[in-house]
C-alpha cells in the first residue's frame, strides 16, 4: 500500500498570554491510501488540532507533514488552498452547505474552484448526487431537505473532485441515530469503492465503523489499534 500520510515529529504550540501552549507534542503517523480510520480523544486532547493541521488548514509549529509524497508543512495559504481542493474533501458536523442555494450547486462548487466547465460541473454533480441517494433532491435548497439529507449532500460535496482523503468530523454529531446509521453505511460505501477516510468522533460506536482506531491523550498518539473485528469479517 502506498502512504496518503506521512506525519514525523507534529509539534503544535500556540501563544495564550505570556505562556505557550504544547497542544501537539512530536506525533508520528502513518495513513496508507485506502484505510479507515477513527480519530478519537478526549476535549483537550489535540485531536481538533491534528485534524485541521491533517485537512491542511492549519501547519505546525514542527516537524514535517507529507501528503501524497509532497511536504505540505510549509506551503503558503494560497498553496494549502489548492491543496485543499484538490486532495481533500471535507465533511463537518454542521454540513456548512450555502443555503441559497440547491443541492446540485452545492455539490458542483469545488469544480469551480478546480476551474472546471459549467458543464463539467454539473455533470459530475448529479452523477455524486446520484451515488449518495439524493437523484430526486437535485434542486432541492438546504432548508427542503431533512438532516440527513443535508449531511449527504455535504458528503457529495466533499466527493465530487476525487479527493486523497474524506476527512470528517463528526459527521453524525447533528443527527439522530436512525439517520447516524444510514450516514455511517454510506460512509462504509465510500470506503469499499476505494477512498480514503478519516472520521473524527468521540462516540465509540461510530468509530467500530473504522478498521483502524487512534486515541490521542494529552498531544500524543496514545494508542493506535486495527479494529480486528472488522478486518477479520472481510
Amino acid at each position: 500500500m502506498s502512504l496518503v500520510i506521512k506525519i514525523r515529529n507534529i509539534i503544535r504550540d500556540f501563544p495564550l498570554g505570556q505562556e505557550i501552549v504544547h497542544v501537539l507534542k512530536g506525533i508520528d503517523l502513518d495513513i496508507e491510501k485506502g484505510d479507515y480510520v477513527a480519530l478519537m480523544g478526549p476535549s483537550g486532547s489535540g485531536k481538533s488540532t491534528l485534524m485541521n493541521l491533517l485537512g491542511c488548514l492549519d501547519t505546525p509549529t514542527a516537524g514535517s507533514y507529507e501528503l501524497n509524497g509532497v511536504d505540505v508543512s510549509n506551503l503558503s495559504d494560497d498553496e494549502l488552498a489548492e491543496i485543499r481542493n484538490k486532495e481533500i474533501g471535507f465533511v463537518f458536523q454542521t454540513f456548512n452547505l450555502l443555503p441559497r442555494t440547491t443541492a446540485l450547486e452545492n455539490v458542483a462548487l469545488p469544480m469551480v474552484y478546480a476551474g472546471a466547465s459549467k458543464a463539467e460541473r454539473h455533470a459530475r454533480a448529479e452523477e455524486v448526487l446520484k451515488d449518495v441517494g439524493l437523484g430526486d433532491r437535485m434542486d432541492h435548497r438546504p432548508n427542503q431537505l431533512s438532516g440527513g439529507q443535508r449531511q449527504r449532500v455535504a458528503v457529495g460535496r466533499a466527493l465530487v473532485n476525487k479527493p486523497s482523503i474524506i476527512l470528517a468530523d463528526e459527521p453524525t454529531g447533528n443527527l439522530d441515530s436512525k439517520t447516524s446509521v444510514e450516514i455511517m453505511k454510506l460512509f462504509d460505501d465510500i470506503h469499499a469503492a476505494g477512498n480514503t477516510v478519516i472520521l473524527v468522533t468521540h462516540e465509540e460506536d461510530i468509530a467500530t465503523h473504522a478498521h483502524r482506531v487512534i486515541r490521542l491523550r494529552d498531544g500524543v498518539v496514545e494508542s493506535d489499534v486495527r479494529n480486528e473485528k472488522i478486518v477479520s469479517s472481510e
